[in-house]
């Protein structure tokens, strides 16, 4: 696969395309949650400070609760996000494109210190990057995937602009041909990041790197469709 897309087709028959989401963005959005939750400790424990061992006992149980099911309850009634994958720009959701319930955000989330083991999130970062679609191991126990909301168009590489073709600089075998016409085509579901990673491998294709590398493949592209 030369994106990060996965698609899954619904049962009416209409297919669904998503971007996982990596490591780095989740962590990121664990972070901002446990910031939260850890406000929130802090909070309960000075109203409940004054109630002696019965205090002691609500504070337990309430941070029981937060640690939880605090992404439950968030994921399950604001959609899918947390304040963390909200500020992120990510969403749970089921593996087969429809909103999580209640049974598969707990699942996830009472699995989370699976994920943990055997220290710092070991197991579920090796489970991300060994498995599809980057996810932990609660993901594959609830059949869930954290997907970005969406992909901002302005990020998008730009196939339309092409003012001319542009030859090869040496022949290209039929596979190669069709994997220069693949990244054009594909191009648009790209972000820039992507697209420039993947053109930079192309370099000695190119003979350039970044946007400008990107702009000679879908150039290139269009001279092997036979296009003006």
């Amino acid at each position: 696969m030369i994106d990060t897309l996965c698609a899954v087709e619904t049962p009416e028959g209409v297919e669904l395309e998503f971007s996982p989401a990596g490591p780095v963005p989740r962590a990121l959005a664990w972070m901002v949650d446990a910031g939260i939750r850890g406000a929130a400790y802090v909070a309960l424990a000075t109203v409940l400070q004054g109630l002696g061992q019965v205090g002691l006992g609500l504070l337990m149980l309430g941070m029981f609760l937060l640690e939880w099911f605090y992404p439950v309850g968030f994921e399950v009634l604001a959609r899918g996000q947390t304040p963390g994958k909200k500020l992120l720009g990510l969403r749970v959701l089921r593996a087969d494109g429809a909103p999580v319930g209640w049974s598969r955000s707990t699942v996830r989330s009472l699995l989370a210190f699976a994920d943990f083991l055997p220290f710092g999130f070991a197991a579920g970062l090796t489970a991300m990057l060994l498995g599809r679609h980057s996810r932990r191991l609660g993901d594959l126990a609830a059949g869930t995937v954290v997907v970005h909301l969406s992909m901002d168009p302005a990020r998008r590489p730009q196939t339309g602009g092409a003012a001319e073709t542009l030859p090869p600089p040496f022949p290209l075998s039929l596979p190669e041909q069709r994997a220069v016409m693949g990244f054009a085509e594909r191009a648009p579901g790209l972000t820039l990041e992507r697209a420039r990673e993947l053109a930079d491998l192309l370099e000695p294709l190119t003979g350039a790197r970044g946007d400008e590398g990107v702009a000679r493949l879908q150039a290139m592209a269009l001279g092997l469709r036979g296009l003006s």
